[in-house]
């Protein structure tokens, strides 16, 4: 609808408002907004232009993006660092403090940095880990371990044994098994806190309830190229969604599940524009399966962020010639590094209105954290 007013054109958008903010716009009239399930995704090395390739690609059909309720945007630079590094950048989304690259969980000085996962835990939720690397790797680690190096893959095993994350799924067997706590191995640590070890997705099927690590591989699992299942991603989230809320279902308290894309990094650093976009697409299924969970289940709110942009990938036409019907797209890279461009966040659920504007990325684990009342 458009109208002239003093000569000048205002443009009503009203009618065109999309019917997925229903559910945002009644929550703004209920005055309040109660975060019982918190599903925390991360693409590591994600940036928009990632996010432009898989819509591109697909023919522009509509991505699991496109169904997002709101959208922000968050700086990415580490305390020490105007290009981040996945640790710190690891430590900010889930603590909400700056850190050093390279240093996980901890502030510079060396006081341990709580993330919202720990905090989750103790007030009572259930907690889980699903990614395509090890266990151990900067993203996950951040939301369990203290250690002043990334590297510190022995402390960092012990730590993961000893976080009472419910559910974890990923690779990682190889520290594990390596590692020793008691005269056993921190394997055998785990099956003594009555957790079930299972290595592979076959095994993890007949698992409905209860404390679950799979190992899928000794260190990183394979990209999707390389021959993981391009589906992964999406089954391993819809099962630790399952195990997660049948956990709680007898629990005034709900559970925070964090999901990472790790394998976008890996592809973006190889500036391999295939693999970034296979790994994007597998990333794209598991976030449509956390908003399908959102809408069959109230008070679920989906994050989707990035911890930084890897590659510098940008799109660009074949041919300066804008006249032609197509001028033909190319993919080019920056850097095999990371890069200190903002990023994303998608919003899709209960309080996705309440995350807006550009914010730095200490600042969205805050707003997490009030938004499920955590103490």
């Amino acid at each position: 609808m458009k109208k002239l007013i003093c000569g000048v054109l205002v443009v009503l958008m009203t009618a065109v408002t999309p019917v997925l903010s229903a559910k945002s716009n009644s929550a703004k009239k209920a005055g309040k907004c109660e975060v019982k399930n918190l599903i925390y995704m991360i693409g590591d090395g994600m940036g928009l232009a990632q996010v432009s390739m898989l819509l591109l690609e697909g023919k522009y059909l509509p991505t699991a993006f496109n169904r997002s309720e709101n959208i922000a945007l968050i700086s990415t630079y580490s305390a020490n660092n105007r290009v981040t590094d996945s640790a710190a950048a690891g430590t900010a989304l889930a603590s909400g403090h700056k850190t050093d690259n390279g240093m996980l969980g901890q502030e510079p000085d060396g006081t341990p940095c709580v993330s919202i996962m720990e905090r989750a835990g103790k007030e009572g939720y259930q907690t889980g880990l699903v990614v395509t690397v090890y266990l151990q790797h900067a993203t996950p680690g951040a939301f369990y371990a203290h250690v002043p190096s990334r590297n510190d893959l022995g402390v960092i095993s012990e730590q993961f044994v000893e976080s009472g994350v419910d559910v974890a799924l990923g690779g990682g067997k190889k520290f594990l098994a390596e590692g020793e706590k008691a005269g056993k191995s921190l394997i055998e640590a785990l099956e003594d806190k009555d957790y079930k070890v299972v290595y592979d997705m076959d095994e993890l099927g007949s698992v409905d309830k209860g404390k679950v690590v799979g190992l899928f591989s000794d260190e990183y699992m394979p990209t999707v190229l390389n021959g993981r299942d391009p589906n992964y991603l999406k089954e391993a989230t819809e099962k630790a969604l399952e195990i997660l809320s049948n956990n709680c279902a007898d629990s005034k308290k709900g559970f925070m599940l964090m999901v990472e894309g790790s394998q976008i990094d890996s592809e973006g650093h190889a500036n391999n524009a295939a693999g970034i976009l296979e790994e994007t697409r597998d990333f794209a299924q598991a976030v449509g399966a956390a908003m399908d969970f959102a809408d069959q289940n109230p008070g679920t709110l989906v994050v989707v962020t990035a911890d930084h942009e890897t590659s510098g990938l940008s799109i660009t036409s074949n041919k300066t010639d804008f006249t032609l019907s197509d001028s033909g797209i190319g993919y080019d890279f920056g850097t095999t590094g990371h890069t200190g461009i903002m990023v994303p966040v998608y919003l899709y659920g209960t309080g996705a209105e309440q995350i807006n504007g550009i914010m730095d990325n200490t600042d969205l684990p805050k707003k997490l954290a009030e938004l499920m009342r955590l103490k």
